[in-house]
């Protein structure tokens, strides 16, 4: 990580193993909640799916906190049922909202319906009463240079980053992937209070250095769209 020249403002997290980042990358969300809990009635929480961030969820789900009073919803979904081994949802609940987090609300982003467009309303109203800017958002990014479900190749993409987007979350159906995605869109994750990057890999820092190399060219890979000031990368090997 230290031969990437990060842009100025980004800052570097990184770490010896998956288990140093994901405590420290736990030690930082909890240490933002709780002083966004002193300040508003409630706070939110945006998580990413894979299995990177299955320590720091762990690690997370045992800090002491006011858990009832914050709001865990994911930044994106495939849209499968929850007992499918690909729901993010599943992942959340099984390793994030347990021990003391259990008492979180979690506001799902997968809901009835065929396809995400079927089911859209019904995410809008879930997220209904979600205060915004978001207090926390943690990312993760594909090799692709998507993060969250804004895939390079998805015919949605141009509408789901426009900076003028009213919508909070937008459907995503990009060739390349096996199942139709939901997702929140560029307008409520740029804003967010506090964002990371979380991502595991020698891979991963070759794609955020091609990222880095024409950084304005962010719907062919929408992640440089949130390499900017205030950002923190917790990257481990």
């Amino acid at each position: 990580m230290s031969d990437l020249r990060l842009p100025e403002g980004v800052s570097d997290c990184s770490g010896e193993t998956p288990g140093n980042v994901a405590l420290n990358l736990a030690d930082v969300v909890a240490g933002f909640l709780a002083a966004r809990l002193r300040e508003a009635p409630r706070a939110s929480l945006v998580v990413s799916g894979g299995s990177t961030p299955l320590p720091f969820f762990k690690a997370l789900s045992g800090k002491d906190l006011e858990w009832s009073r914050v709001d865990v919803l994911l930044a994106d979904e495939r849209w499968v049922d929850e007992a499918d081994d690909a729901s993010n949802t599943r992942l959340v609940r099984e390793h994030l909202l347990q021990n003391k987090a259990a008492s979180a609300r979690f506001l799902s982003l997968k809901q009835p319906g065929a396809t995400p467009a079927e089911g859209l309303d019904r995410v809008k109203a879930e997220l209904a009463d979600l205060a915004l800017p978001i207090d926390v958002l943690i990312l993760g990014m594909g090799n692709d240079g998507h993060t969250a479900s804004l895939f390079p190749d998805a015919p949605e993409l141009e509408g789901a980053m426009n900076p003028e987007c009213q919508e909070i979350v937008a459907a995503a159906t990009p060739a390349s992937q096996p199942q139709k995605r939901i997702t929140l869109t560029w307008p409520p994750l740029r804003d967010a209070r506090f964002t990371a990057l979380h991502l595991k890999g020698e891979d991963k820092l070759q794609t955020l250095a091609r990222a880095m190399s024409e950084p304005d060219k962010v719907l062919e890979m929408p992640i440089r769209a949130f390499l900017k000031p205030g950002l923190q990368v917790f990257w481990s090997p």
